[in-house]
């Protein structure tokens, strides 16, 4: 008969095999850990790998020296400007890869870098400036006009570097200055401002290489222009209201004498014509009617109906008692159609402005 084991023995038995099973977890543990783990080799290639490129922020200010006309026709206007950049990555040059976007009549225009290469400024950035002289072009819209203020604008993207790589950004609070001394005749210039934004175009130009179309960061410079108020009322609606005012002197000339009263309205009436043709000579052909458009439309029709009253009444005789009926009618004519004619041109007036 085989002895059972004592009970001292079955305890050893069992903490042996215990020993043996926490034995075999802890080197499976151990070689769970060094499978996982990447070999050292790519560990330090990882470890030395740079970041991902982020865009180089190029910080951009300008300078308005002059601006020496306007082309409200041709929609152009000449801008003398200086436009700075810095930024810190030395294998871009913005200065020699920025593109004024709006240039019009390019061969007229003058560029000149002050600078042959970028200057190393004391932070260790990169300094470029570039002067331009020329024209650029804008859409004017003119249906204020003569109380419209029109902004001038200046646009410009780098040809190469898309936001990917290169990004604009204001140089300070401050990053558009314009010269003291800048006067504009006829006009009123208002503090100029800088916008950033992007532009994408509808196309990749044909590049192969670019899978879509790349988006671009882009500089506008706005300068406000405006015409003073009271002298371009004075020169502009005042020969209108001095020919309304003699064409209305037709109610207050005796009935009797239709060719002088007829004589008198047509005149106004071509006088009116001659002074549309001339005021909007510097002007474009545009589709829509603006403010003095208004205005001149309206004189149109007061002279019309003046002389479709005198029309009218030239059927009625030329007895005494007619004509005081004629004279008094005129009379009452005269004041509602001035009285009309100047709260229309007031309404169109406060429409604008509003």
């Amino acid at each position: 008969m085989i002895p059972m084991p004592s009970i001292e023995g079955r305890l050893s038995a069992l903490l042996l095999a215990l020993i043996f099973v926490l034995f075999c977890c802890l080197e499976g543990w151990s070689a769970t850990g060094e499978s996982t783990s990447p070999p050292e080799a790519v560990t330090d290639a990882i470890a030395g790998s740079p970041a991902p490129a982020s865009p180089t922020e190029v910080l951009v200010g300008a300078y308005i020296n002059d601006i020496q006309q306007i082309d409200f026709k041709n929609n152009n206007y000449i801008i003398d400007l200086y436009v700075w950049f810095r930024w810190t990555n030395p294998d871009l040059n913005p200065s020699r890869t920025m593109e004024f976007m709006n240039r019009f009549a390019s061969d007229d225009n003058r560029r000149d870098d002050l600078y042959d290469e970028p200057q190393k400024m004391p932070d260790g950035s990169l300094y470029a400036i570039v002067r331009y002289q020329g024209l650029f072009s804008t859409k004017f819209h003119l249906g204020n006009y003569p109380f419209d203020t029109q902004r001038l604008r200046v646009l410009m993207e780098d040809t190469v570097s898309g936001i990917g790589r290169q990004v604009y950004a204001p140089d300070g609070t401050k990053s558009v200055a314009m010269n003291p001394d800048l006067t504009l005749p006829g006009f009123s210039v208002g503090r100029p401002a800088m916008l950033i934004a992007e532009n994408t175009y509808p196309t990749n130009f044909g590049d192969l290489s670019q899978a879509k179309a790349e988006t671009y960061s882009r500089i506008a410079l706005e300068i406000p222009v405006s015409r003073p108020a009271l002298p371009l009322s004075l020169k502009t609606f005042g020969p209108i209201l001095l020919i309304v005012a003699c064409s209305s002197f037709v109610f207050f000339i005796r009935p009797r004498y239709v060719e002088g009263r007829l004589g008198l309205g047509i005149t106004a009436l071509l006088t009116l014509v001659a002074l549309q043709l001339t005021s909007g000579a510097s002007l474009p052909d545009v589709d829509y009617l603006t403010m003095l458009d208004k205005m001149f439309l309206l004189a149109y029709l007061f002279i019309i109906l003046t002389l479709g009253r005198v029309v009218l009444t030239s059927w009625r005789g030329t007895d005494k008692r007619a004509e005081t009926a004629i004279a008094r009618g005129d009379h009452v004519w005269a004041a509602m159609l001035l009285t009309a004619y100047f709260v229309a041109n007031l309404l169109i007036i406060v429409n604008t402005l509003a």
